[in-house]
């Protein structure tokens, strides 16, 4: 059975049996998350489905969506990331890269100053940030 839905002009098309999917529904009773224990029970769900892998039917794939969505909504909401301090992200980085501070000689020219960074003792200047972001191959922003 093929359902379609017209949006803004264009179709949109799912091979969907109405049926499953209505009993996928049914069984997972789907709504706005709105406490820990309705994410952790949705977030069951998925993982049940994602265990599935490969052999999930439409109806299955379609419910996971749907609930992704649902479980994002409400983990934006309650976990936000809270904003790194440079420091942290230097490292995370070095611990991520298994570098010692000995590494980072070329990017801060001296061992002194790259214990003074590394130990919140010295802010990372701009200059110090834009040669971070070559050695680690990412944006400067970060450091600043």
């Amino acid at each position: 059975m093929l359902n379609t839905t017209k949006t803004s002009g264009k179709v949109i098309a799912k091979k969907v049996n109405r049926e499953r999917y209505g009993s996928l529904l049914a069984a997972a009773l789907p709504t706005v998350i709105q406490t820990e224990a309705e994410n952790d029970y949705y977030l069951a769900i998925v993982e049940g489905l994602m265990r599935k892998g490969d052999k999930l039917n439409k109806e299955e794939e379609a419910l996971l969506e749907l609930l992704s969505l649902l479980i994002e909504t409400f983990e934006r909401k309650h976990y936000r990331i809270k904003k790194s301090t440079p420091r942290a992200i230097l490292n995370e980085l070095m611990a991520a890269n298994r570098l010692k501070q000995s590494n980072l000689l070329p990017v801060f020219g001296s061992k002194g100053r790259v214990s003074e960074v590394v130990n919140g003792k010295r802010d990372i200047s701009k200059e110090q940030a834009k040669k971070l972001a070559a050695f680690f191959n990412v944006s400067a922003e970060l450091f600043i």
